[in-house]
């Protein structure tokens, strides 16, 4: 349980204090994780991040910044930002956890579900941290570290991009959590979470560089899709389930997304 709380006014000496506490401690944003089941924290000391001014959304040029601190319904209503993301923070059913939950948090937070994180991959979101390091989205999620994170950066807020979420129910848990995207030159991305085994409790989003690569449509794309996942079984439904549905989603989540690329 937390037993001491910190409040610094400023990145640098909350990364002094995150290197003075070690192990004990823990970022704190909205709190919607640090005190709530399956997240709930064994760390003693909270290292409130309020203070740091870090909730803006500002464009610059084609690409869109947003502060770590911003608030999962902030997204939402935020007119800059994509539609995309706007889709996929609406995949947290409950607006009071929306108006809690910030998107660094969501990033960072080691839970079995990562909602935002295909749709950021897919929009090839990269983190500015604290430190000063700028990372991908999925080097971050993929290492064992969890640096503080200081703005999300879209490097293009118009690229054509689409997410989708498959639930049991409007507030049940996630079975898969898609997003594609397509650039104007054609390149493409795919992301997929609840399609790998889960890595001690926590969501891996996986990108489908492979099956990017491949000019496939149809039955051809559902397979490839299949072939290159490897989930679990679990309450949410079987392995073949989830390589089917997988499937299904991405082939039609890439023929939405053509077809928007042709009419703009």
């Amino acid at each position: 349980m937390i037993e001491q709380y910190l409040t610094p006014d400023t990145p640098a000496q909350a990364l002094e204090f995150k290197q003075q506490h070690g192990s004990d401690a823990i970022w704190f944003a909205g709190g919607s994780k640090i005190n709530a089941a399956p997240t709930k924290t064994d760390k003693t000391v909270a290292i409130y991040l309020g203070k740091l001014n870090l909730s803006k959304v500002e464009q610059k040029g084609d690409s869109l910044h947003i502060g770590a601190m911003c608030r999962i319904q902030q997204l939402i209503d935020h007119e800059l930002v994509p539609v995309a993301l706007k889709q996929s923070a609406a995949f947290i059913y409950s607006r009071h956890v929306r108006n809690q939950a910030t998107l660094g948090g969501e990033i960072a937070a080691r839970q079995p579900e990562a909602l935002l994180v295909p749709s950021l991959i897919a929009l090839r979101a990269k983190l500015k941290l604290a430190n000063g390091l700028e990372v991908d989205v999925e080097d971050y999620i993929n290492s064992e570290e969890r640096e503080l994170i200081a703005t999300i950066i879209i490097p293009d807020r118009n690229l054509t991009c689409i997410g989708y979420n498959i639930a049991r129910s409007s507030a049940g848990l996630a079975i898969v959590t898609a997003a594609v995207s397509i650039d104007k030159q054609g390149n493409k991305v795919i992301a997929l979470d609840g399609v790998s085994p889960l890595h001690n409790g926590s969501a891996r989003p996986v990108r489908l560089r492979d099956v990017e690569a491949q000019d496939l449509k149809g039955e051809l794309l559902e397979q490839a899709v299949a072939d290159a996942i490897y989930p679990e079984a679990d309450i949410r439904g079987s392995v073949e389930y989830k390589r089917y549905i997988a499937g299904v989603v991405i082939t039609d989540l890439m023929a939405e997304c053509q077809h928007l690329v042709e009419e703009a």
